[in-house]
């Protein structure tokens, strides 16, 4: 599908902010070689489509935000919550683990290309000296694939509209074809997804670091495995490349093509028509399905928020009214500095608030003026703040409770449940054990998946009415936060919430 802009899209140049940043992109056929040094002295494309794959192959430059990058990195890897159901504080972790190389090694510096966009950053990503002088071997490794899921999903996602992405080895768009995308022994892609306005699965492969021919090879047969269990069906080969070397620019190579083939299986849709591209927390009212997606997107976060001490918590104020921060053609989230409505609402209630003596009072206050209040708590260890609405966290809070009665009936699911052994384990064996547990908790979830999802909906609806002590374990309710904050940007999306400091960006190099 070409990508035609619809009339909710801003056809506008996308705003630069203080963490904005313009990411080449290279769409090309196949694998070939490292471009070099392309990325800065070819022609570059503006970014047109509107949650779509362009309609031609070449360069482009999109300009994004370090948090939209920084909210991919923490949606994308494998699913570690149903081995955290009675530790849900090893949630924040995983979410550090998730974050924390992309600030430990890389860095910003300013780029004035041989071919320069009108409306551009002029802000690149690219290592730091931290890793170009002081990284061993196994560090940049770890950076490689984290970076390389981080960009896979934010080009994918972010940029190209497709809707949430799956690990391949939890079994795959059809459960028909589980076994065989649940097979340890076939190298298969890392994710896979549903482009709801093209119809058709997306198989994804990410590589990320010194990215070169050899490497990108090896990630095209990944796919061409994947296809082969998934012939019958139309859908989209994916190979993302994050390359980026000392002194150079991070830039993203997308080895694609299309085969033919059957429509997706029906899941009651996301999008209610297909000209209209969008996140699926755009359609959580409409769509069941959308809506346990989002919420096992956002079980992480959720856990982090329910195990946080009490004194960490808080919430923030945001429009009731979502339709304000549906997807743009720049990306999922909303950078709330250049949103007037919130700024407008906040300014509103702070007036409101001097004249109101309790906490309950300023609450309700806040919802006569038509703002909603998201839980919201910095990740130990980052300087990150996650966050999400009361109905998405009841959602959230429902969907833990299924999970855990799951996990009491898997012995040794459970990350409290392992023992150390008198002798070291074989580590595949490990592996193998490992998969096996997941494989009996995902056949079980899919079986109460029915009954969950209605449970779910139930919760989501009936949660914006409920108050945060009686969704919080402890029952207390956090203080809303009304004040100015001038180093904080912000960013949301219907549901959720992200924020980063300004100074705690990623070293800036001139």
């Amino acid at each position: 599908m070409t990508g035609v802009i619809p009339a909710h899209v801003n056809d506008a140049p996308p705003p630069v902010y203080a963490d904005s940043l313009d990411i080449p992109v290279l769409f090309r056929d196949g694998p070939a070689r490292r471009p070099y040094p392309q990325w800065r002295t070819a022609p570059h494309a503006p970014w047109a489509t509107a949650a779509a794959f362009p309609a031609g192959d070449g360069w482009y430059a999109p300009t994004t935000t370090w948090r939209e990058i920084i909210k991919a990195a923490t949606e994308v890897g494998r699913d570690v919550t149903p081995n955290l159901q009675q530790v849900p504080q090893l949630a924040r972790g995983e979410l550090v683990a998730r974050v924390s190389p992309l600030y430990a090694y890389l860095g910003i510096h300013h780029v004035t290309p041989k071919h320069p966009l009108p409306h551009s950053a002029g802000r690149r990503l690219t290592l730091n000296a931290v890793y170009e002088y002081g990284t061993e071997r196994t560090a940049k490794n770890a950076l490689g694939y984290r970076l390389g899921m981080t960009m896979a999903e934010w080009v994918c996602r972010s940029l190209m509209g497709l809707g949430q992405t799956w690990h391949l080895e939890d079994g795959g768009p059809d459960p028909a074809l589980a076994d065989a995308f649940k097979d340890p022994t076939r190298r298969l892609p890392d994710l896979w997804g549903l482009h709801e306005a093209e119809n058709a699965y997306w198989l994804i492969e990410a590589k990320g670091g010194n990215v070169g021919k050899t490497t990108l090879r090896d990630g095209w047969k990944q796919l061409s495995e994947g296809s082969k269990i998934l012939h019958a069906y139309a859908h989209r080969r994916v190979l993302v490349g994050a390359a980026v070397q000392p002194q150079g620019d991070l830039f993203l190579t997308i080895d694609h093509d299309q085969h033919p083939g059957q429509p997706p299986l029906d899941t009651g849709g996301i999008c209610p028509t297909p000209t209209i591209p969008g996140s699926p927390e755009d359609h959580l009212g409409a769509s069941d399905d959308a809506l346990m997606g989002t919420a096992r997107t956002q079980m992480l976060v959720y856990l982090a928020l329910r195990s946080a001490p009490p004194s960490q918590l808080r919430t923030i104020a945001l429009p009731a009214d979502r339709t304000t921060r549906r997807r743009r053609r720049e990306g999922i989230i909303i950078p709330l500095e250049g949103d007037d409505a919130t700024r407008a609402l906040r300014a509103d209630a702070r007036s409101a608030a001097s004249n109101l003596d309790d906490e309950q009072s300023l609450r309700e206050g806040a919802r006569l003026i038509g703002l909603d209040d998201f839980l919201t708590c910095r990740i130990p260890g980052t300087e990150v703040h996650l966050g999400m609405s009361r109905r998405l966290f009841a959602a959230c809070a429902l969907l833990h409770h299924e999970d855990r009665m799951i996990a009491e009936r898997t012995p040794g699911l459970r990350a409290e449940d392992q023992h150390l052994a008198e002798e070291p384990a074989d580590e595949e064996a490990e592996e193998e054990r490992r998969r096996t547990k997941r494989r009996i908790f995902r056949e079980q979830q899919e079986e109460a998946r029915p009954r969950v999802r209605r449970l779910v909906r139930q919760a989501f609806d009936q949660g914006a009415d409920r108050e945060w002590s009686d969704l919080l374990p402890d029952q207390q309710e956090p203080r809303l936060d009304l004040d100015d904050h001038p180093g904080l940007l912000e960013a949301a999306t219907p549901e959720t919430y992200l924020a980063l400091r300004q100074d705690d960006l990623p070293y800036r190099r001139r």
